[in-house]
């Protein structure tokens, strides 16, 4: 690359909860289609967008995406990382978007047209009064959001009743929220979708010669912890170096944080704080709570046991983990005063792109933090506390991870950026 000229990237936001076959795919199809010459991910820390811890921990599922093709790994600051799919769109646009070296963004979807997407996506980002008006009438009649916001497109002839099942898609869903996301940004980078290939993003088996979802391969590493060290495991549809990470890694699930959600239930409780400070809590989920509190039931059948047709287990368990990381409102509503995404925190990266690394300190319009002990002194007010809440999560997630194998795990300041 000629000396001085513009880094080629392009962007993409994920999960990797865990890295398979098809986020490889994901990888090699961006760089072809947006001819980019390096692949940044801004990628989710220890815990996740559908409130659960990762299966791994970050920087492991780091070193997966580096050695299967990603030059750049940033972590999306927790409190968006566990959000809505809106701010969580919002959030990882922003982020990309603020390194100065972003050309594009590629999603994956079940539509496979980013026209069509995008069309849906701009009514949704501008909200005309017609849509809202309708939107309203929708969620008094006692719908829920998603089934209101189609018969809210629909009605207002924005969207065709034979393409309704668009917005049925999980992938489609969040590309949306992508595209919105731009739009509402003003940003400059140019949106590419590629088809989801392969099981569904819920499916839970394991297909032989097809790209398994994540959804699978965590169902395998619960139901048989030990599946990762065998011979002829199912999860051998994960790229070589990934299978070998997996080994020698140690997965946690959303019941190893059983003990710690139900403690901090009853010290709210003890402390008369209450639990609609926290971010996804309604009053009557909190007055739910209240009433179970000394059940002390595990994570999973706790969500369970509060999951009706308004609330489904994705927000409660979202409402949940933010109740477990001290995520409130009020801090959701200052990261998105500040930005979304005032810094770009560096998990790891390759060798091979010290330029791109050098092209960000020079074009981004955010700071690059690549040291932990250097980011107090970079960072101030709202980014310093949102930085502050990522290391609390993952010390969190390390203790659990340290107290289910029994082992000393790197905190937040002891450990490296991961280098291959």
């Amino acid at each position: 690359m000629a000396k001085n000229k513009k880094s080629n990237a392009v962007g993409i936001i994920a999960e990797y909860n865990p890295f398979h076959n098809g986020h490889a795919y994901h990888i090699r199809k961006a760089k072809e289609l947006a001819q980019a010459d390096y692949c940044i991910v801004a990628m989710s820390g220890d815990f996740v967008q559908r409130g659960a811890p990762a299966v791994y921990d970050k920087y492991t599922r780091t070193a997966m995406a580096l050695s299967c093709g990603a030059d750049l790994v940033l972590e999306l600051p927790s409190v968006f990382a566990t959000s809505s799919a809106e701010d969580f769109a919002a959030c990882g646009i922003a982020l990309l978007d603020g390194l100065g070296v972003t050309g594009s963004v590629c999603f994956g979807s079940e539509c496979g047209e980013v026209e069509k997407l995008s069309g849906i996506a701009s009514i949704l980002a501008m909200e005309p009064p017609v849509y809202t008006e309708q939107l309203r009438k929708e969620l008094k009649k006692g719908a829920t959001f998603p089934e209101a916001r189609n018969h809210a497109l629909i009605a207002c002839g924005i969207l065709k009743e034979e393409d309704a099942s668009v917005l049925a898609s999980p992938n489609n869903i969040l590309g949306i929220e992508y595209l919105k996301a731009i739009y509402r940004q003003k940003s400059a980078m140019t949106p590419v979708t590629i088809s989801r290939k392969g099981s569904g993003y819920h499916d839970t088996i394991l297909t032989p010669g097809t790209y398994s979802s994540a959804t699978g391969i965590r169902k395998a590493l619960k139901e048989n912890p030990e599946a990762r060290k065998l011979a002829d495991s199912p999860l051998t549809q994960v790229p070589d170096p990934v299978r070998q990470m997996m080994e020698q890694g140690y997965p946690v699930f959303p019941d190893d944080f059983s003990t710690f959600l139900n403690t901090s239930l009853l010290r709210l409780s003890y402390e008369e704080i209450p639990y609609q400070r926290y971010a996804d809590v309604s009053e009557e989920l909190a007055a739910r709570l209240l009433k179970q509190l000394p059940d002390f039931l595990p994570f999973e059948e706790k969500i369970n046991s509060l999951k009706t047709r308004q609330y489904t287990y994705t927000r409660i368990s979202r409402a949940l983990l933010h109740i477990t990381l001290g995520i409130t409102s009020d801090k959701i509503m200052s990261g998105r005063k500040a930005g979304y995404a005032p810094y770009a925190r560096v998990l790891g990266f390759r060798k091979a792109s010290a330029e791109l690394m050098g092209q960000i300190k020079k074009r981004g319009s955010i700071p690059l933090i690549t040291k932990t002990a250097d980011a107090e002194f970079i960072l101030k007010g709202a980014s310093w506390s949102m930085l502050r809440q990522d290391f609390y999560c993952s010390h969190i997630y390390q203790t659990i991870v340290q107290d289910k194998y029994q082992i000393k795990m790197k905190n937040e300041f002891t450990h490296s950026v991961v280098i291959l």
